[in-house]
């Protein structure tokens, strides 16, 4: 077991290693495993039997709910030929219950020839509690496409449908892991069902996402990994300097529209960096952009140094 910047690592089965963490002490569960796709893990390979893949399923989520606290949530990726089998497990079996299922949508995906091109994944949410559980909307609110008076200054809910770029083998951060999934993505999911110091677990960490966002949001993150390559792939990543997620949601860069008294427009560009860039300085220049774009005849020069200066 390594513990970088209040990070848990641990190499080992994910099934046994979960058995050494203590009942109820888990606020937040994120977590990407094996769809049985026949991927190569390198020391691992997803080719389960189906009914041996649902026993291995049963046996870590029914772990997973025992470490799970009172008031917490679970975020479960799944492909699509299991994703009906693992909602049954979890809400028939282990008693949990549903909340959303989050469609990830991405512009690029594996190409096909006979049949439709896939192009998005999918998230089950489930809870510990029907009504007792942690939903920080205000953290992950995005920016309205128009401004009204009567709307929330902060924002939007985004939805249950998230566009989110793949993290592309071209992609500075991209390690070498064959489903790394994008900072931008967890970074909501974490900020929505989690608080700052609460832990929060992946019994499949992979190339280590769940921890590098864990760690610049001041989480307490567990990652349990079996490869010891990719354990040693996430300590270095996790030893990195950060400059910012690798990927976002492309509405958080949006200004709205009819921002048209000067007082409302400065009030809310002053702000949008904090609430919606905080962790994605790359985007700032792109929303600094649309601003001019939109305004230049209501003192863009203005909103510029106003907004440079936070």
């Amino acid at each position: 077991m390594d513990k970088i910047d209040n990070q848990t690592l641990i190499c080992g089965d994910a099934i046994t290693k979960l058995k050494d963490i203590p009942d109820e002490s888990v606020d937040l569960i994120v977590t990407d495993p094996p769809y049985n796709l026949k991927k190569d893990y390198e020391k691992t390979k997803d080719s389960l039997q189906f009914n041996e893949y649902l026993d291995f399923s049963r046996q870590w989520l029914k772990e997973c709910k025992r470490v799970l606290s009172k008031t917490g949530t679970m975020y479960i990726f799944m492909g699509m030929r299991y994703i009906s089998y693992i909602y049954t497990i979890l809400e028939q079996e282990l008693g949990l219950y549903f909340n959303s299922w989050i469609t990830w949508y991405y512009t690029q995906g594996i190409g096909k020839t006979r049949g439709f091109s896939p192009r998005h994944d999918d998230i089950l949410m489930f809870t510990k509690d029907e009504k007792k559980y942690t939903f920080n909307l205000d953290s992950v609110r995005i920016p309205q496409k128009y401004y009204r008076s009567v709307n929330n200054m902060r924002g939007a809910n985004p939805g249950n449908v998230w566009e989110f770029s793949h993290v592309h083998y071209c992609n500075n951060n991209r390690y070498k892991h064959p489903t790394q999934k994008p900072e931008g993505l967890y970074e909501r999911m974490i900020l929505a069902s989690s608080n700052v110091n609460d832990v929060v677990l992946d019994p499949f960490v992979g190339s280590g996402t769940l921890l590098r966002v864990c760690q610049q949001i001041n989480r307490q993150g567990i990652g349990i990994e079996i490869n010891e390559n990719y354990v040693e792939l996430v300590k270095k990543r996790l030893a990195e300097p950060f400059y910012g997620f690798d990927s976002i949601d492309t509405r958080m860069k949006r200004c709205p529209n009819d921002l048209n008294d000067d007082n409302v427009r400065l009030e809310y560009i002053q702000k949008h960096i904090k609430w919606f860039l905080n962790n994605h300085k790359s985007a700032v220049s792109e929303f600094m952009d649309d601003v001019c774009k939109k305004y230049q005849a209501k003192e863009a020069s203005n909103i510029q140094l106003n907004f440079v200066d936070l």
